[in-house]
């Protein structure tokens, strides 16, 4: 309307229009008598490719139990000792369970997660 290509009735018309238009193709009817430049739609987004894969998903369910277990193990070790008495050396048996599980996993199994994490950022940045 202020280019002068239409009139202030024929604006009060097609803005009826666009107000009652439910698609693209209704709203692409409207302009098509008119000169160019016409409206530009966005781009309809693509359909969600595959699901991202968890986190934890390069973990085998033995390290996850594994590292679900020990933070248990500890606390659990810690309150046999105050509450029962048991003598400080139990402590040793969670370090134990972790150190078995350095040696089946390598060094820094249970840094598994953060390891994932970096990589996952250098996937995104890269």
């Amino acid at each position: 309307m202020s280019v002068g290509r239409i009139d202030i009735d024929e604006f009060g018309e097609r803005s009826a229009q666009v107000t009652a238009a439910k698609t693209r193709g209704e709203l692409s009817e409207i302009f098509a008598d008119l000169p160019e430049p016409h409206p530009a739609y966005d781009v309809p987004k693509t359909a969600v490719g595959e699901p991202e894969k968890p986190a934890w998903a390069g973990i085998s369910p033995a390290q996850r139990v594994m590292g679900a277990l020990l933070p248990i193990l500890f606390i659990a070790s810690i309150a046999l000792i105050i509450t029962t008495g048991v003598t400080w050396w139990f402590i040793l048996v969670p370090i134990g369970i972790s150190a078995l599980g350095e040696g089946i996993w390598g060094k820094g199994w249970e840094n598994a997660h953060k390891k994932l994490a970096k990589q996952r950022r250098r996937e995104l940045d890269g």
